[in-house]
């Protein structure tokens, strides 16, 4: 994400305050060594493992892993007739992985006849993340996709002021907050329960999972009824990753209706 987006130096829009140019096409392409062992469970059958894995970091778009085809368990991918085209890479073709009767179409394609400034390509496919069962970097397994290893984040307490309100309702008042800084984007200030107004939040059942934070769970303004008057205004990591672990349970407010004050 740090290279390929909001302006990293291969996405659309690179930074302009810089003493160099880059001469080429403007979407970018970069073929990179993942440094570890991966995975990928299907079916309960292992159909990847590499210690030669390659992330490509592509203009616009999230880092994709492609695996040489030497790892990968080949029988247990059916040719599926399936194309694409990209004019940056190819013509694409996609296999079918199958263990018995468990088959997920198209999750696999590959570049069989690279464009020749993509010929790097060639002998590598990659994998639909959600269709495999379970992916593993090293023996930990991995929620959301694979980090990017430009992809920062950082968690720094802070005593500035800081005020969540609805309208002119205060939920949270705070001198303890913390400031996560993540990789392309903005920062976002976490505010310990303590002092947050329980009391007008109610749980929500939404979580989402972030593969540098952990997995979060959200929380909804209460109505007066016992309701919801706005749904998912906050949310926390209560057992975040090691980079996001000075946030633990502390929450973090984001939505329209909802103004963050920072003095």
């Amino acid at each position: 994400m740090a290279l390929t987006l909001d302006h990293g130096p291969l996405s659309t829009t690179p930074p302009r305050e810089v003493n160099y140019s880059l001469d080429g096409p403007d979407h970018l392409l970069l073929f990179e060594t993942f440094p570890r062992r991966v995975r990928a469970v299907f079916a309960g059958e292992t159909i990847a493992d590499t210690t030669d894995g390659k992330l490509l970091h592509e203009s616009g778009h999230l880092p994709v892993l492609y695996i040489p085809d030497a790892d990968l368990r080949e029988d247990l991918l059916v040719p599926s007739g399936h194309t694409t085209y990209c004019p940056f890479k190819g013509d694409a073709a996609y296999w079918s992985p199958t263990v018995g009767d468990t088959v997920a179409d198209n999750a696999v394609w590959a570049y069989p006849e690279p464009r020749g400034e993509a010929s790097w390509l060639r002998g590598h496919k990659a994998f639909s993340w959600d269709a495999m069962e379970a992916w593993y970097d090293e023996d930990e397994r991995v929620e959301g996709h694979l980090r990017d290893p430009y992809h920062r984040v950082d968690v720094r307490r802070t005593s500035r002021h800081v005020r969540v309100l609805h309208g002119d309702d205060v939920l949270a008042e705070t001198d303890r907050a913390v400031l996560l800084s993540e990789t392309g984007l903005p920062n976002m200030f976490y505010l310990p329960p303590e002092d947050v107004r329980a009391d007008r939040l109610v749980r929500s059942v939404t979580s989402t999972v972030c593969p540098y934070k952990g997995t979060a769970s959200y929380w909804s303004l209460a109505a007066g009824d016992g309701g919801v008057r706005v749904a998912d205004v906050a949310w926390c990591y209560p057992d975040p990753l090691e980079n996001a672990l000075k946030a633990r349970g502390y929450l973090c407010f984001a939505h329209p209706d909802v103004r963050v004050e920072v003095a």
